[in-house]
């Protein structure tokens, strides 16, 4: 049978308890929401939706080819410039994705004869940026610049050090001062991924880069996402403008991607100028998530202690995780469900993103239906 393989697969991912399906969701939904990455509350932010209306009546639906042709709009390069200067770099380029913004880095700045250290619980897009680059990979331990000073110092040549600012799963952050300084020992560039930084750690959430004093410096290239924080859609590299304009014309999914779209820029651009102006988000998306914590805690679950808006709650199993959620949701609660393949340790777990939106009796009620439907 053509794909037969395929039934196979699909039988042990369902022995194992890994099944993942589809969930769509009604545009106005009853369910409390502590699963997606809306970290400041803002994708429905009246000035965000207008702001995507109003590009999408200026430019239309979509960029209408790659950045290189026909898909860079003024409204690209607005956003650039203003989220250079927000984060504190000298140039930056929009990608499509923050996906695509992270195989830009990693493989544009790894190529061949070089070396690339990468953390061991970085995200899949850093993963398999390493994966793509012609550089050599060597994967250390999580959040350990002793490694990464072992690792680099086995290569004589150009290098890289790659890690997330702050980890998805668990939500604890990279030792960025000690990477750097691992780094400039050896002579190595160090590439980082903000994406859960971005908008929440830092004077105002300029990030984790700005926050640990690396914010425009020569050897410092950070990647985010316009998707959490800010709302919209897409990706971003910011860094030196000579390797900004090494990427406009080594990155492949750069070059051969249609631009992001015209209304995904507009929200962005509208949710980076309110953030501006109302930089106590940052704080209360992390008050919130320290609250988070210790209710948690106290009601004598396992959770982690957050670094910026993330926490993660143990599971006993990817089976007891699942029904957990399913629970949860069934009390209106939706919470993330993390498993193997996307947790590198193998621990299941519950995920949940603190909202700088949320109220206290929304705290209040999130804990109590995770403790009660805890397996």
């Amino acid at each position: 049978m053509v794909f037969g393989w395929i039934d196979d697969q699909a039988e042990q991912r369902r022995r194992a308890g890994l099944v993942r399906i589809l969930r769509p969701r009604p545009a106005d939904s009853p369910l409390l929401d502590l699963a997606s990455n809306d970290y400041l509350g803002l994708s429905r932010h009246p000035e965000v939706t207008e702001g995507a209306a109003a590009a999408a009546r200026a430019w239309g639906g979509g960029a209408t080819g790659s950045r290189l042709v026909t898909g860079t709009t003024e409204l690209h390069t607005e956003l650039e410039r203003e989220l250079a200067d927000f984060c504190g770099f000298e140039a930056a380029l929009v990608f499509s994705s923050g996906y695509a913004a992270n195989l830009a880095a990693v493989t544009a700045l790894g190529p061949h004869d070089s070396l690339i250290v990468s953390d061991a619980g970085n995200h899949a897009s850093l993963i398999d940026g390493c994966r793509l680059a012609r550089g050599t990979t060597q994967v250390v331990a999580h959040a350990d610049p002793d490694a990464v000073r072992k690792a680099l110092g086995t290569h004589e040549g150009p290098a890289i050090v790659v890690s997330d600012t702050v980890f998805s799963v668990d939500g604890d952050a990279a030792p960025l001062t000690e990477l750097a300084s691992a780094c400039r020992e050896h002579g190595a560039g160090l590439v980082v991924d903000d994406a859960h930084g971005l908008g929440v750690l830092g004077d105002g959430g300029q990030g984790a880069p700005y926050a640990a004093g690396l914010a425009g410096a020569d050897d410092v290239v950070v990647s985010v996402t316009l998707s959490k924080s800010l709302g919209s859609q897409g990706g971003a590299v910011l860094g030196p403008a000579r390797v900004i304009d090494h990427l406009v014309n080594a990155a492949r999914t750069f070059i051969f991607d249609t631009g992001l779209a015209p209304a995904s820029a507009g929200a962005a651009l509208a949710a980076l100028r309110l953030l501006r102006r109302e930089p106590g988000r940052a704080a209360r998306a992390r008050a919130v998530a320290a609250e988070l914590h210790a209710r948690l805690t106290a009601a004598g679950l396992e959770a982690v202690r957050p670094n910026a808006a993330v926490v993660s709650v143990r599971a006993p199993s990817p089976e007891k995780a699942v029904r957990w959620a399913a629970d949860c949701r069934t009390a209106g609660l939706v919470v993330g469900c993390f498993r193997p393949p996307s947790v590198p340790d193998g621990i299941s777990r519950l995920r949940l993103t603190a909202r700088a939106d949320l109220s206290g009796a929304e705290i209040e009620r999130a804990v109590r239906v995770i403790g009660e439907a805890r397996p």
